[in-house]
C-alpha cells in the first residue's frame, strides 16, 4: 500500500503551481497537480517533462482530499467547494510562497500595496542586483518563487506579494516587509470590507521579529489606521514626502533623505528614473531596503537613476510629431489611472475602457478636469465612462479596437499632448489580457 504520509497536491498549474509541483517533487514528495480550467501548454508540458501527474478541467475530489498538505494559487477564492472541503477535513491549504520559504536560508525582502508592488519590486531588484548582491526576483512577478527555491542559490530574494499570496501564509516571514499603500482593490474577495483587506495587508509583518525591519508610508490614511490596533515587533522605517519622518525617508525641497540608525543617504528626485509624485513613495521604499542593506551610497544613486520602469507600466511608446505615447494598460483598476494621471506634466488624452469591475470613476473626476482633453473609450461597452466624465470633458468617442483608438487619439491630440492608455479596467472583452492589450496599443501606434 503507497504511503499516505507525503502526498502533496497543487491546485492549479500557472507558474506558481508548477514551480512549487517542481520544488515539491525535487524534497520527497509524491506530487499531483489539478486544475479546474485548461492547463497552459508551457505548463503542460513542463510537467510531462518532470512525471509529474497532473489533471485539466477537473477536481477529482478523492485524489485531492487524500493529500496530507495543499498548496493552491493564489488566484482560487477560499469560497471555491473544493478549498471549502479541505478545511473542513482540516488539511492544511497553503501558498506557493509559504512551501517555498521552508527551504531557503536566504534573506526575504517582501514587498506589498495595492499600488505601486511592481515596480517597487524592480525597481529593489535592480538596485540589489547593481550592489553585487546575488539576488533573485518572485512572487507576482517572474519566475515562481518555487522553481527558484529548487533550481538556484541566491542569499536574497526580493518578493512581490498580492493580499491573496499573504493570505495562505502562516510561517513565513520577510526580514524586511515593505507596504506601499491600501486602497480599495479586490474587494470581492474580502466580504467587501476594507479591514479584511487591511488585514491580509498587513500579513507582511507576521512572526516579524525585533531583528526585522517594518517600511511603511506613513501619509497612507488606511496603513496608519490599521497601525494603531495593531502591535509591530520589527524596527519601523516610515516614508513621506509631507513630513520629516527620522529614521525613514523623507522629502526636503528637492531632495529624498533616508536615514537608518546606522547610514544616511540623500538623492535629488530630478535625478530619479521615475517620475511623479507615487513614484516618489516606490522609490524612497526601494531606497529604505538598500540602506537596511548597507548598499553604498553611489551604486544606489546610479541604479534609482538608471532603471528602467517595466512594460505595461506607464511605458514610453514614442513620440509621434511632437505628441508622446504611453502605454499603462496594466492600470486595471481606477487607482491605478489615478496614479498615471498624476504623474502627466501636460495635456492629456486619455484612452479608457474594458471589462468594469464596479469602478467608482469620482474619484478620477478632479484629475481628469485638470488634465485630459478627451477620453477615447476602448471596450465593448463603454457608458459608465460617459455617464461619469460627459460634464468634464468635451470629447469621448467609442472604439472597439487598440488600432482604432490609437489613431483616434493621434487625431485629438497636438504636438506637446500626451495619449495615455490607462483603462482602468479588466481587457477581457476585447483582448486576452492585459498584456495583449498593450502589446496591440504599441503595435498600432508604430503603424501611425
Amino acid at each position: 500500500m503507497e504511503s499516505k504520509l507525503n502526498r502533496l497536491v497543487v491546485l492549479g498549474a500557472g507558474e506558481s503551481g508548477a514551480g512549487a509541483a517542481y520544488l515539491a517533487q525535487q524534497r520527497g514528495y509524491e506530487v499531483f497537480v489539478s486544475d479546474f480550467g485548461a492547463i497552459a501548454d508551457n505548463y503542460k508540458k513542463q510537467l510531462q517533462d518532470w512525471n509529474i501527474r497532473f489533471e485539466e478541467n477537473q477536481h477529482t475530489e478523492e485524489e485531492i482530499l487524500k493529500a496530507v498538505e495543499v498548496i493552491k494559487s493564489p488566484g482560487i477564492p477560499d469560497k471555491a467547494p473544493i478549498v471549502k472541503k479541505l478545511k473542513e477535513k482540516g488539511t492544511p491549504v497553503i501558498s506557493e510562497i509559504e512551501f517555498a520559504g521552508r527551504y531557503t536560508k536566504a534573506k526575504i525582502v517582501g514587498i506589498t500595496g495595492s499600488n505601486g508592488k511592481t515596480t517597487t519590486a524592480s525597481l529593489t531588484y535592480h538596485i540589489l542586483k547593481n550592489a553585487g548582491l546575488n539576488v533573485g526576483l518572485a512572487g507576482n512577478i517572474g519566475k515562481s518563487f518555487a522553481y527558484q527555491v529548487a533550481t538556484e542559490k541566491f542569499d536574497h530574494y526580493v518578493l512581490e506579494l498580492s493580499s491573496f499570496m499573504l493570505d495562505d501564509m502562516y510561517q513565513f516571514k520577510v526580514d524586511i516587509g515593505v507596504l506601499l499603500n491600501i486602497t480599495p482593490d479586490h474587494l470581492d474577495r474580502y466580504d467587501y470590507k476594507m479591514e479584511n483587506y487591511a488585514a491580509s495587508k498587513f500579513r507582511i509583518t507576521q512572526n516579524q521579529t525585533a531583528a526585522d525591519y517594518f517600511i511603511y508610508c506613513a501619509d497612507d490614511p488606511e496603513t496608519i489606521e490599521g497601525m494603531r490596533t495593531r502591535e509591530f515587533k520589527a524596527q519601523q522605517l516610515p516614508f513621506s514626502i509631507k513630513k520629516k519622518t527620522i529614521p525613514g525617508a523623507y522629502l526636503d525641497n528637492e531632495n529624498i533623505i533616508i536615514n537608518t540608525l546606522k547610514e544616511h543617504f540623500e538623492m535629488s528626485i530630478n535625478d530619479l528614473a521615475l517620475q511623479g509624485k507615487h513614484n516618489l513613495y516606490n522609490s524612497m521604499a526601494s531606497g529604505i531596503v538598500a540602506k537596511v542593506l548597507e548598499l553604498r551610497n553611489e551604486t544606489m544613486r546610479e541604479s534609482m537613476g538608471s532603471f528602467r520602469n517595466i512594460e505595461h507600466r506607464l511605458e514610453f511608446v514614442a513620440k509621434i510629431s511632437g505628441i508622446t505615447f504611453i502605454n499603462d494598460s496594466k492600470a486595471t483598476n481606477v487607482n491605478s489611472t489615478w496614479y498615471a494621471l498624476e504623474s502627466m506634466t501636460s495635456d492629456v488624452v486619455l484612452i479608457l475602457g474594458g471589462v468594469d469591475k464596479g469602478n467608482d470613476y469620482n474619484m478620477l473626476k478632479g484629475l481628469v478636469k485638470q488634465k485630459v482633453k478627451a477620453i477615447v473609450c476602448l471596450g465593448k461597452d463603454n457608458r459608465r465612462i460617459h455617464d461619469a466624465f460627459e460634464d468634464d470633458v468635451d470629447i469621448i468617442v467609442n472604439t472597439f479596437s487598440a488600432q482604432e483608438a490609437a489613431q483616434v487619439a493621434y487625431h485629438l491630440a497636438k504636438k506637446g499632448d500626451t495619449v495615455l492608455l490607462s483603462p482602468a479596467c479588466a481587457s477581457f472583452d476585447l483582448f486576452k489580457n492585459y498584456e495583449d492589450r498593450g502589446r496591440q496599443f504599441k503595435q498600432a501606434v508604430k503603424e501611425l
